[in-house]
């Protein structure tokens, strides 16, 4: 049961940044002309499936920021109070248990020789049978017992969801539910409502057999300190996210205020900018990163005070890591900015709104601002993905985020060692690859469309 609610400074960030989301969709809803460009990228059947997929993935990471204090006992009857989120309670309990060392995917049994004692306290040498797994006569059939169960359900959910929204479209619109299940699965709907099902169908069954299987064995496997590998897997989407928005969020206030004084004022300003940029983009950024990374361990060695508990000192490492990476990263979108600003300052209409007396703050608020969103929002999205796999090198090359902190660059550099032993421990990479190349493509799918409905040249 909780004990008392637990709030990292990245959970903070995180439903901040949600809020914004929310804002933001409002002010969408209120203005037909920021609907168009939404409404584009609604009726883009690939820009819709990956946007199911991001909301996936987005889902996950905001239930693993939820974080209390729970007294939790393991497989061995030991209890011990730790910091456990949502995502932890709906996860099988079988994934959250440890076992000895390696165990390959749904395997009963250990993956190397060890010394184990058996029920009657005799001593025996093989492989050891896993404590948390079901113990079957009948492996083969359990397993596809499971997947039959998982998939019923997932489509049981889908289909029951997509009849309640069916019934709610139908009332709404004045129509049949015949005549709009035609509609839409027959793709003459404005909207990709055909391959939004479809993907929601999939991830279901994914989901519900994942649940299903992982429940009683570990799908993934184990690591050589025996971790269930798909729950790190899971636990790594947090990392990903935070560092791809969090960075985001830091590097976007810097980028838009520079870059729209640079291209409007000009002169004296212009350069100081130019030269701030053209300065911190000649440094390597990996460099920096590692010289913030050390300075931030000293200070936190120097001050333990200050993060009593592991999950504060890795949280915070993980927010400077999105700092750092957030001021190395600004220049790209500043110098775009920039080069819109001195063409749209030219334009007839700020001529007049200067020659009306309009002071400066609001000719950019209002006037310059919203003629270069376009640009910001294509920037971003596109960016995402970049954030994501540069997360995963530096964690690979020791400058990343916290060795204790669940995240797919961690994992991949553990596994160096795991591809070069006899017999090769291949799981833990492909798990990590398999999860970071769904929200990277995903990520990529989702900016080619928005590119395509907010860029003005490919609209025209």
């Amino acid at each position: 049961m909780p004990t008392h609610w637990v709030w990292l400074y990245s959970d903070g960030l995180l439903w901040w940044l949600v809020l914004l989301v929310m804002i933001y969709v409002v002010h969408v809803w209120r203005h037909p002309h920021l609907q168009a460009p939404w409404r584009k990228v609604a009726s883009h059947r690939v820009g819709m499936v990956a946007a199911v997929v991001l909301c996936f993935y987005a889902g996950i990471c905001l239930l693993d920021s939820l974080h209390w204090q729970a007294t939790v006992t393991d497989t061995h009857g030991v209890t011990q109070t730790r910091t456990v989120s949502a995502l932890d309670h709906l996860l099988p309990k079988t994934m959250r248990e440890s076992e000895r060392s390696y165990s390959s995917p749904l395997s009963q049994q250990a993956f190397t020789l060890s010394s184990w004692q058996d029920v009657k306290g005799k001593s025996i040498r093989g492989y050891a049978p896993l404590e948390a797994v079901v113990n079957t006569e009948y492996p083969a059939h359990d397993v596809m017992m499971r997947l039959l169960r998982g998939a019923a359900i997932g489509i049981g959910v889908v289909l029951g969801l997509y009849l309640l929204v069916n019934l709610f479209q139908g009332f709404r619109q004045g129509v049949s539910r015949w005549q709009s299940i035609k509609t839409v699965w027959s793709g003459q709907s404005v909207y990709a409502w055909r391959a939004v099902w479809i993907t929601l169908l999939l991830l279901s069954v994914l989901a519900c057999v994942g649940w299903q299987l992982a429940d009683g064995y570990h799908l993934m496997g184990t690591t050589q300190v025996g971790q269930d590998v798909l729950y790190e897997s899971i636990k790594s989407i947090r990392t990903g996210i935070v560092i791809g928005t969090l960075t985001t969020l830091f590097m976007l206030p810097l980028a838009l205020i520079l870059g729209l004084c640079a291209g409007y004022f000009g002169g004296w300003c212009d350069d100081i900018i130019q030269y701030c940029y053209i300065t911190l983009s000649s440094i390597p950024g990996v460099l920096l990163i590692s010289a913030t990374i050390l300075v931030l361990q000293v200070t936190i060695h120097q001050h333990a005070d200050w993060f009593p508990t592991m999950e504060a000192r890795a949280d915070i490492r993980l927010l400077a890591l999105c700092l750092i990476l957030g001021l190395t990263s600004w220049a790209t979108l500043c110098r775009l900015l920039r080069a819109e600003t001195m063409k749209l300052k030219h334009m007839d209409y700020v001529s007049v709104s200067k020659t009306l007396g309009v002071s400066s703050a609001r000719l950019l608020c209002r006037h310059i601002l919203p003629n270069v969103m376009h640009m910001v929002m294509i920037t971003i999205v596109l960016d995402f993905s970049g954030l994501v796999l540069a997360e995963a090198v530096l964690s690979y090359v020791g400058v990343g985020v916290d060795p204790t902190t669940f995240s797919w660059g961690n994992m991949i550099n553990s596994a160096r060692l795991e591809m070069a032993r006899e017999p090769m421990v291949w799981w833990p990479l492909i798990s990590a690859l398999i999860m970071m190349f769904g929200l990277v493509l995903s990520a990529n799918c989702f900016a080619d469309a928005v590119r395509d409905a907010w860029d003005p040249r490919v609209s025209q």
